[in-house]
């Protein structure tokens, strides 16, 4: 391989270092490369110093030191909904998904589009309290704190979240 090539390889893996969880698009504008360069190299590099994962329609890379759950955790935790849902149950433990709802600013409808996603991650469970309310709690509260501190939510994933929350104040849900 050529020094170039290599000097490619070696800023794709610092970049998904310093960023896990890092999607496709979002590397090739983090990086000076065209997005078949970045393309040609990550195939080279998955396996031995990357790792790939699909997760909700984005491939997302990571280290390998990083599990299946942690993987999949920091590619939901990248939205600014997600990581706040989650935010609400490390401070205040387990609480009723409509307080949830109230302290992110959400409709409950968007509440358990991102709570479905987390649920099936493991990052969350949810259960019914004996007056038959639905009640939010993390599956993992030290786990999940570490990851939330290195997750860093993408300007269009942002955006997106940020015209829900939108779309739901003017609706009124």
């Amino acid at each position: 391989m050529t020094e170039r090539g290599e000097a490619a390889r070696r800023g794709i893996v610092e970049h998904v270092r310093g960023d896990p969880g890092v999607h496709f698009n979002a590397l090739v504008r983090g990086l000076d490369m065209a997005p078949g360069q970045v393309q040609y190299h990550l195939k080279r590099l998955l396996g031995e110093r990357l790792v790939a994962e699909d997760c909700y329609g984005r491939t997302h890379y990571y280290p390998p030191s990083f599990d299946a759950w942690e993987r999949r955790a920091l590619a939901l935790l990248r939205r600014e909904t997600s990581a706040d849902i989650v935010g609400v149950l490390l401070e205040s433990g387990e609480t009723p998904a409509a307080e949830v709802t109230e302290r992110v600013g959400i409709a409950r409808s968007t509440l358990s589009w991102h709570v479905e996603r987390l649920v099936d991650a493991g990052l969350i469970e949810e259960y019914r309290d004996a007056r038959g309310a639905v009640v939010l709690r993390l599956a993992y509260p030290e786990r999940t704190a570490r990851l939330l501190r290195r997750a860093r939510p993408t300007l269009p994933g942002r955006l997106v979240d940020r015209f829900t929350r939108l779309v739901d104040s003017l609706l009124g849900e």
